[in-house]
C-alpha cells in the first residue's frame, strides 16, 4: 500500500510480509531470546513486524515519546475462533480468550519492544485516513504504525515508521 506525502512527516521505514517469510516466528524467537508465550500468532505476527520496521529504520528501540499504533481488519480471528469453537464443550480456554482482546496485542508490543508510551489499536479500512489519524498529534518521537490480519489461510504484516521532517519548522 502506498502512503501519500504528509507535511511536516517523513516515512523513514515501510515493511511488509504478505505473507511473512516460513521461519518468521525462528527469527521472532531469536530476536527475544526464547519464544513469545501465551500470546497469540496475531500479537507474534505484529511484534515480528514491528521489529522489522524499526530495523529497516535503522532504529534499535522505539523512542518513548513515539505513538504506537495497530490498525486490523480481522483482528485477532484465530483466537476468537478459538474461543467460539470451544462454546459446546464448555468455556473458552483463558488464553483463548485473553488472545481476543486487541489489548493484550499493545502490552505484546510494550513489552517485546522495551517500551511504554501512547499505544492503541484501531479499526477502519481506510488506512491512509488512520495514519494521518495517527500522526494528527504525534510528537517528536513519531509514529510506528502496523496493519497486521490473520485470516485461516493468510497472514499479513505492514508497518510505517514516520518521523518528523527535518525540512520542515517544527513545533515539537
Amino acid at each position: 500500500m502506498t502512503m501519500p506525502s504528509v507535511p511536516g512527516w517523513r516515512l523513514a521505514a515501510h515493511w511488509v510480509a504478505d505473507p511473512p517469510p516460513p521461519d518468521w516466528r525462528n527469527a521472532l524467537a531469536v530476536r527475544l531470546g526464547a519464544r513469545p508465550r501465551r500470546i497469540g500468532v496475531w500479537a507474534e505476527l505484529a511484534l515480528y513486524g514491528a521489529w522489522q520496521c524499526l530495523d529497516a529504520s535503522g532504529e534499535s528501540s522505539l523512542p518513548s515519546d513515539a505513538r504506537l499504533r495497530v490498525a486490523s481488519l480481522s483482528g485477532s480471528a484465530g483466537a476468537i475462533r478459538a474461543s467460539l469453537e470451544r462454546l459446546p464443550t464448555g468455556l473458552p480456554m483463558p488464553f483463548d480468550f485473553m488472545q481476543s482482546q486487541p489489548a493484550l496485542l499493545l502490552a505484546a508490543l510494550a513489552k517485546g519492544l522495551a517500551w511504554q508510551g501512547d499505544a492503541s489499536f484501531m479499526s477502519g479500512r481506510n488506512v491512509p485516513l488512520l495514519m494521518r489519524m495517527a500522526l494528527h498529534g504525534a510528537g517528536p518521537g513519531g509514529l510506528l504504525q502496523g496493519c497486521v490480519d490473520e485470516s485461516p489461510d493468510a497472514l499479513r504484516s505492514e508497518w510505517w515508521r514516520w518521523v518528523p521532517d527535518s525540512r520542515c519548522a517544527s513545533a515539537f
